[in-house]
């Protein structure tokens, strides 16, 4: 039975389907800035897994360390943000070898975990937004808008700077691997 649209077997067929159902000033917009969109997914999936397993963190083993419990979320979905955005939403840009990549990709996601913190710890220590000075509500409030929406928001300008500039440099630029098959999905 062949599948619809004639897409059997091909890498990102569904995306294909989905595309052309939209309407064309949409597909074009989105085809136009679709490695930025790709990164917005990205950052969308990491955020969830942030936010989850930061809470898990702070409300059991870390309660009473925010800034640990965001630092070790953080770091978490660096390691599945570096897969996503090499393999998917920078997987047409290149130029370098992977092990300098990935040195470079988690040496600025290292400055990014502190620019993340920052809106958290200034809410924390320089606003005084903790118990007791504050209530229990007042604070987790608080440091949702500040550790989790804030320092994602400067952390992903940031990152989305830095990847483009230093990590994944050159755009249609890709290293050739030993997989032809792969190469020739890709």
């Amino acid at each position: 039975m062949q599948e619809p649209l004639g897409l059997r077997g091909r890498p990102g067929a569904a995306v294909r389907a989905v595309l052309r159902m939209l309407p064309a000033p949409v597909r074009v917009r989105l085809l136009k800035h679709r490695e930025l969109l790709k990164f917005l997914i990205v950052g969308g999936t990491c955020f969830v897994v942030t936010v989850a397993i930061n809470y898990a963190l702070k409300l059991t083993v870390l309660d009473g360390k925010p800034l640990t419990a965001l630092s070790i979320a953080t770091l978490v979905s660096t390691v599945l943000s570096y897969v996503l955005n090499r393999e998917w939403a920078f997987n047409a840009r290149g130029g370098r070898e992977r092990h300098h990549e990935a040195a470079l990709f988690f040496g600025i996601n290292a400055a990014a975990i502190l620019v993340n913190d920052i809106p958290l710890w200034f809410a924390r220590y320089v606003l005084d937004l903790r118990v007791p000075d504050v209530s229990r509500v007042v604070q987790e409030v608080s440091d949702f808008g500040f550790g989790i929406i804030a320092g994602t928001l400067v952390a992903m300008a940031f990152r989305l700077w830095a990847y483009r500039k230093w990590v994944f440099p050159h755009p249609h630029v890709r290293l050739v691997t030993a997989d032809p098959v792969r190469d020739e999905a890709a």
